[in-house]
């Protein structure tokens, strides 16, 4: 990904206000995802078809995940290793999410639509933050 293409996305040429501004947004779209299934876990669980247990658990992990991110984002200059670490859970997440379509959940057409959605929302985090990274040891 070009650092062109970077500094469009994020409206900075600096690195690593690109790198903090793809960390904000996964912390702030991770802890709301995560916020609103511990919250509206009966609901959800019922258009998604997961169990609501299953919701809040992942909803509280969420949660504190998303504030882990946002943390390392509000460093002025996030450490590599933090932000690797954050890149390789990003991808993780993605790949168990379309795993579990096939071994785990049986899903409603809705939950398995949101699913995929979300794993390459979550994969996108992880090659703009993994991009910026990039971009910060070459600045």
């Amino acid at each position: 990904m070009s650092t062109t293409l970077l500094a469009g996305i994020s409206r900075t040429t600096e690195p690593q206000t690109m790198l903090r501004r793809f960390l904000a947004v996964d912390a702030v779209v991770t802890g709301a995802n995560g916020l609103a299934y511990a919250a509206f876990s009966g609901p959800l669980g019922r258009l998604l078809g997961v169990d609501a247990t299953l919701l809040v658990g992942l909803g509280a992990f969420l949660a504190a995940y998303g504030l882990a991110v946002g943390l390392l984002a509000a460093r002025a200059r996030p450490p590599r290793a933090g932000v690797t670490l954050v890149v390789d859970a990003n991808i993780l997440w993605s790949l168990l999410s379309v795993a579990a379509l096939g071994v785990w959940l049986d899903p409603t057409a809705v939950g398995a639509a949101w699913t995929v959605l979300q794993a390459l929302t979550v994969a996108g985090f992880a090659v703009l933050q993994w991009s910026a990274l990039r971009a910060t040891a070459t600045a």
